[in-house]
C-alpha cells in the first residue's frame, strides 16, 4: 500500500505544481499587459487599466504563495516512515465511507480509478480521526465511519 500512498502523494505534488505554473503564467501575462499599456490622451483610463492589471498580479501572487505553502506542507510528510497504527499527518485512512489522505486540504483525488480525499488534520474529519486506530468509529454529520485500515 505504500506504493498507492506514494502515487497519491506524487499526484498531489503534480496538481500543486500545475497550479503554481498557471499562477506564474498569469503573473507574467498581467505584468506584460501592464507594461505594454500605452498612455493615451485619457490619462484616467490609462491609470485604471494599470491598476486593474496590478490587482490581477497581486491576486496571482497570493495564489502562488498559497500553493508554495501547500507544497512545503506536503514536503513535510516522511514517505519512508511506517505508522504506529495511530492516525496522524501522512496517514492514508480507509473507512467504510471512503479513503482519506491526511496531508493537505485539496479535496478529491483519483488514483487508479479510486477516489481519495486529501484533507488536513485541521479539517473537521481530520480532527475527528487524529489519533484513532483501526476498528475505531467516528461520527461526522450524523454518519458513522468505521476505520478499516491505516497505511
Amino acid at each position: 500500500m505504500e506504493d498507492l500512498k506514494s502515487r497519491l502523494h506524487q499526484q498531489l505534488i503534480a496538481h500543486i505544481q500545475a497550479n503554481m505554473d498557471a499562477a506564474q503564467k498569469a503573473i507574467e501575462s498581467a505584468k506584460e499587459a501592464r507594461n505594454n499599456d500605452t498612455k493615451s490622451s485619457a490619462g484616467d483610463k490609462y491609470e485604471t487599466g494599470r491598476e486593474m492589471m496590478q490587482i490581477e498580479i497581486d491576486k496571482a501572487e497570493f495564489q502562488l504563495g498559497k500553493y508554495q505553502t501547500l507544497l512545503r506542507e506536503l514536503g513535510r510528510i516522511d514517505q519512508q516512515k511506517l505508522g504506529d497504527g495511530k492516525i496522524g499527518f501522512g496517514s492514508l485512512v480507509h473507512t467504510d465511507e471512503g479513503a482519506y489522505y491526511i496531508s493537505i486540504g485539496l479535496g478529491k483525488v483519483i488514483v487508479d480509478g479510486s477516489a481519495y480525499f486529501a484533507i488536513s488534520l485541521a479539517s473537521p474529519i481530520g480532527a475527528l480521526v487524529a489519533g484513532k486506530r483501526v476498528g475505531d468509529t467516528i461520527v461526522f454529520q450524523g454518519r458513522s465511519f468505521k476505520i478499516q485500515r491505516v497505511d
